[in-house]
């Protein structure tokens, strides 16, 4: 396949509410989008990096410039998708612009071959179990409404974000209002230290599926301990960038699940090779999601219907956060979401939407 050219189009979109985690709180997602021209038709990849480094290191306007001066200069002019993670392997990190120009460039191959994103990833469900992550609030009474309308969606899986201050007595009340039968799981986005290891066993006590990310991202000796100090399952997140950061974690003892966001592990073909080691050693994993777009949303719901993803991910319908979608809308029906059969993504985006949220667009020419 040969790449002709690359547009780069950043696109605003407001959330339908303002989404507060332990880093920080978002009320519009500024987006890169990828779009790669070949001879055969084109492609779209999306950049999960937020507009500032707080997730991670890297950020939008950062995930632009390396795409310009160092990725694509990197590619050869004629590649297949195996071909992109080689090329780009020289260029340390940058972890979510890889990722957003591999899936651009598979999306434009199996458009013209004619091939699912489910298919190439070997999915086995064409539907997926689907969860909801509900950021913190102001108070329980605004999150147990907030859950209930979650449930009352059809959602079979709630996460609630937490952080020093937001963890047992939420969780507590929530546990309470709707019971035991509710999947129920917590985040803290590396919020927490070993310190906190006494506080964090008070969470044990309401049968959570999981704990994702309770210490520093870059220290899996730490997540070991406290493993030993807790009954509940601890999962990684930001600290899994590779399959050989997922190997060491599991030989380790850091965790016993492990969520795969494709754009922190730098593509979908990396994010399969996770899947694989992680089923291959007895360790579950769920599809984790960044507010994506229904580009994104399409890719992810593919992976998810992989035979390892043995828990409900955060692949949540479009309208969860855009009153609308640059891509026809993700419906929840009972709980779940269809994975897309068409060719590549199999959607693709709307061109007046898309215009009306877009804020600067870039072509370069290769």
């Amino acid at each position: 396949m040969k790449i002709t050219g690359v547009e780069l189009r950043r696109i605003a979109m407001p959330l339908v509410a303002p989404f507060r985690t332990s880093f920080g709180t978002e009320t519009t997602r500024d987006i890169l989008l990828v779009r790669v021209v070949t001879p055969d038709g084109e492609g779209w990849g999306e950049c999960v990096a937020m507009a500032e480094p707080l997730y991670s290191s890297e950020y939008a306007d950062g995930a632009a410039d390396v795409i310009r001066r160092f990725l694509l200069p990197a590619l050869p002019r004629t590649l297949g998708v195996n071909d992109v993670g080689h090329a780009l392997a020289p260029i340390k990190g940058h972890r979510m612009a890889k990722a957003a120009l591999e899936t651009a460039v598979l999306d434009a191959q199996l458009r013209a071959s004619g091939e699912s994103f489910g298919r190439f990833l070997g999915a086995v469900a064409d539907r997926v179990p689907c969860g909801v992550s509900v950021g913190i609030m102001d108070s329980v009474p605004q999150l147990l409404d907030a859950v209930a309308g979650y449930l009352d969606e059809g959602y079979v899986r709630i996460k609630l974000k937490i952080q020093p201050g937001w963890d047992v007595e939420p969780v507590r009340a929530v546990r309470e209002r709707f019971g035991d039968d509710v999947l129920l799981q917590v985040d803290a986005n590396a919020a927490y230290s070993l310190a906190d290891a006494p506080r964090l066993a008070r969470l044990d006590a309401f049968d959570l599926l999981l704990i994702e990310q309770p210490l520093a991202n870059d220290d899996l000796v730490q997540h070991a301990r406290l493993a030993q100090r807790l009954r509940t399952p601890i999962c990684l997140d930001e600290s899994i960038e590779s399959a050989d950061h997922a190997a060491a974690a599991i030989a380790l003892g850091s965790c016993s699940i492990v969520n795969i966001k494709p754009g922190r592990l730098g593509g979908y073909l990396e994010a399969r090779r996770v899947h694989d080691l992680c089923r291959a050693n007895g360790v579950a994993v769920w599809c984790g999601g960044m507010l994506e777009t229904g580009l994104g949303r399409a890719a992810n719901v593919a992976l998810a219907a992989l035979p390892g993803f043995a828990l409900p991910g955060d692949t949540s319908g479009s309208r969860r956060y855009y009153a609308t979608d640059i891509t026809d809308p993700f419906e929840l029906v009972d709980g779940h979401l269809e994975v897309p059969t068409g060719p590549g993504l199999g959607v693709t985006p709307i061109p007046e939407v898309l215009d009306e949220v877009t804020t600067s667009t870039e072509w370069i020419t290769l």
